[in-house]
């Protein structure tokens, strides 16, 4: 059983009116193989080139369980040195990954290693260069990103699975309210339509990342991913255009941010069951909805 699921379009290269015509306009992902070929992290870039100049830095690390109600989301539940990090993700199958690492900021030299594609679009946030590392069995749990950037999301050093949706099946896939994130109980991958039924019928998108490829990704796309090896991302994110969405950023900030981790504290575990029994109930909601629709 699976989600109703198509390819992306991928392309070697793209001029800047195609791109803005067909992907960046209609909010339709896209991947660019090419895009990196003139990138020296695309020769550079590996496990052991990162050992060697950051390998004693400490980092955060994650696995694939369930968000603790009481914590903010992705919070840490070990440390290790980088270096033993990228030497555990090369040698065997492990769930721990890095999310949001900014690398740059203890090597800033790495900017020289990727050219941030302004012939396509501007609104770049420099400053903000995420890196993501992750084991063969580490999966990033079904989320949009909370400021609603648009991202363009390159992998290195091995396979990547991707599944996206469009923002318009928010509600039929269970996202949890005032969050950015869907109920984490349920397989993207091999999703059970018998005890999550708004799933069945959702459209999206499968994807698979090489070295060197690069998806992107506009603003409010859900996405869940998977390493098929243990490898690392580079994700450039970019303001949209229009001040509507400026606007919609700053309020999912506040809402999905400061005010959930403040509802969090102090309600926990209550607040937790409460808002997973209204995911179920705004779902069948919107399930019946577009059923109506359909019929």
């Amino acid at each position: 059983m699976s989600f109703n699921l198509r390819s992306v379009d991928t392309v070697e290269s793209i001029s800047r009116e195609d791109f803005k015509k067909n992907y960046l306009d209609k909010k339709k992902p896209l991947i660019i193989k090419g895009l990196t070929n003139d990138w020296p992290a695309k020769e550079k870039w590996s496990t052991e080139y990162f050992k060697e100049i950051a390998g004693d830095i400490e980092v955060k690390l994650v696995d694939n369980s369930k968000a603790d109600p009481s914590k903010v989301i992705n919070a840490s539940i070990a440390t290790m040195k980088f270096g033993d990090y990228l030497d555990l993700i090369k040698r065997e199958p492990t769930q721990l990954r890095i999310f949001f690492f900014n690398l740059f900021k203890h090597r800033p030299e790495l900017v020289n290693d990727v050219k941030v594609p302004k012939e396509l679009m501007g609104g770049f946030i420099e400053s903000m260069p995420a890196m993501f590392f992750g084991g063969s069995k580490a999966i990033t749990f079904l989320h949009y990103d909370i400021d609603l950037p648009h991202l363009f999301h390159t992998h290195f050093g091995g396979r990547k699975h991707i599944i996206l949706f469009d923002n318009k099946w928010k509600k039929r896939l269970y996202c949890i309210p005032n969050t950015t994130y869907a109920l984490e109980d349920y397989d993207v991958a091999n999703p059970d339509f018998e005890k999550f039924p708004a799933l069945k019928g959702v459209e999206g998108y499968e994807v698979f990342l090489e070295h060197g490829d690069t998806l992107f990704m506009p603003t409010g796309m859900w996405h869940w991913m998977r390493y098929i090896d243990g490898s690392f991302s580079l994700t450039l994110r970019a303001w949209d255009a229009s001040w509507s969405r400026k606007i919609a950023s700053v309020w999912s900030l506040f809402m999905h941010g400061a005010v959930d981790s403040g509802i969090k504290v102090v309600f926990r575990e209550r607040y937790a069951v409460w808002r997973e029994k209204l995911a179920f109930k705004i779902a069948e909601k919107e399930l019946k909805k577009d059923l109506r629709k359909a019929s």
